[in-house]
């Protein structure tokens, strides 16, 4: 889809759709957008797996605007009225659009990472990858007892590390809103691990 043919996501007003329909309109005109500017890369990092790129959506500013604006939409309309008062992203693609997406709606922004990339003092959470255990890690101050959480990340696979980012925020007092991510490898049945509803943009693989 050409850029002309793209809303104008950055005259709306955030979080101020002039009504259901038209919010609905808006998202699904987004998704045809963005979801045609995916890139796929077969046997890529390893024979078999069906790489699915979104980099191009960050090289464009309309299609990045209209991620932005989409997840937006998407948070408005699934979580009963909720809006977020802490975004949390996952190491790593959950950075580019965690910040943002929590700036949008007025929320704050926290990072989990790998075990030993954060300073002062962390909580960790362990979660199984396809060849052992791997370990995130949160500071234990990033979430106050009672704040709304939607976590965000670009892809849902096993679900594992979604699942560590769950577990730690709950440990904290967070209150888990939902999961959001931009696709879903849905043959793996990641979600079922979740432990709160989980939302994909896009369509993904199934």
């Amino acid at each position: 889809m050409s850029q002309s043919t793209l809303p104008d996501a950055s005259a709306q007003v955030s979080g101020h759709a002039a009504s259901d329909s038209t919010s609905s309109a808006e998202l699904a005109s987004l998704k045809v957008a963005l979801r045609s500017s995916l890139r796929q890369f077969p046997d890529f990092p390893t024979p078999g797996i069906l790489f699915e790129d979104i980099l191009p959506i960050f090289a464009d500013v309309k299609l990045h605007e209209a991620l932005i604006r989409s997840l937006e939409l998407h948070v408005l309309a699934n979580n009963g009225g909720q809006k977020p008062d802490v975004i949390v992203g996952l190491e790593a693609r959950g950075f580019l659009i965690g910040p943002s997406l929590a700036l949008r709606l007025g929320a704050s922004f926290v990072p989990v990472r790998k075990q030993g990339k954060l300073p002062g003092p962390c909580i960790t959470q362990g979660y199984e990858k396809e060849y052992g255990q791997d370990f995130f890690q949160m500071q234990s101050d990033a979430i106050k007892p009672g704040q709304k959480v939607i976590v965000v990340d670009d892809i849902i696979a096993t679900g594992g590390s979604a699942y560590a980012a769950g577990e730690m925020i709950q440990k904290l007092g967070g209150e888990l809103l939902s999961f959001l991510f931009i696709l879903e490898l849905e043959f793996l049945h990641g979600r079922d691990k979740l432990p709160a509803p989980t939302h994909t943009l896009l369509s993904g693989q199934a």
